[in-house]
């Protein structure tokens, strides 16, 4: 009964990230552009590989598709071929998520899982 219970929570949150599945790959000139009009924006800095990284992506997609959190951008950077990216960002690890809010950088978090204070971090954005 307990694995048939995990199984069908694995599922939903599954289901649940499914709008965050192909959130937008990180451009440059996207980001630029998203920063110069002020839009809060979430890069999420991803790696196939890593259990971290796709464990935050279905909490970050049913949190996206609140209210309140859906004027937020998320962008994916590649933490393995966008390495130039890492660079500009200052960030050394996979499943660092960046929030922004009127172009300037107001949180960051690496390897957080908990929904409660990913939430706290996308507030940081609005």
């Amino acid at each position: 009964m307990k694995t048939l219970f995990r199984t069908l929570i694995l599922i939903c949150m599954m289901l649940a990230g499914s709008a965050y599945a192909n959130p937008g790959h990180y451009e440059a000139s996207r980001f630029e552009s998203l920063q110069n009009a002020g839009t809060p924006t979430l890069l999420h800095v991803h790696a196939d590989w890593c259990s971290t990284c796709r464990t935050q992506a279905p909490i970050l997609g049913s949190l996206l598709k609140m209210p309140e959190y859906s004027g937020i951008q998320a962008l994916q950077v590649s933490f393995d071929d966008q390495k130039d990216v890492l660079k500009q960002f200052n960030v050394r690890r996979q499943s660092t998520l960046i929030v922004f809010k009127n172009g300037k950088e107001v949180g960051r978090s690496t390897g957080d899982t908990s929904r409660l204070s990913i939430e706290r971090l996308l507030q940081q954005a609005l």
